[in-house]
């Protein structure tokens, strides 16, 4: 089916319960790496820098969900 939004057609998927689930987790991380930035200008320590580069792993992690199909079928 296709739709039209301003003008640009574009193909309606349905929508991936995983896929969805993955970009809210995302989101979730984003904001606490906004918190973590936060916290980080106040006090720059290795904890906190520690932290920023656990949540990017994640957000790797993640990302790899969302372009593969392959690691989609385990999770």
């Amino acid at each position: 089916m296709l739709s039209e939004v301003h003008g640009v057609a574009f193909t309606e998927f349905p929508q991936n319960e995983a896929d969805l689930i993955t970009v809210r987790t995302i989101g979730r991380i984003a904001q606490l790496l906004l918190d973590l930035r936060a916290e980080y200008e106040r006090r720059p320590n290795e904890a906190t820098t520690a932290q920023i580069r656990q949540r990017i792993g994640e957000l790797s992690q993640l990302e790899e969900q969302l372009s593969s199909p392959d690691v989609r079928a385990t999770t």
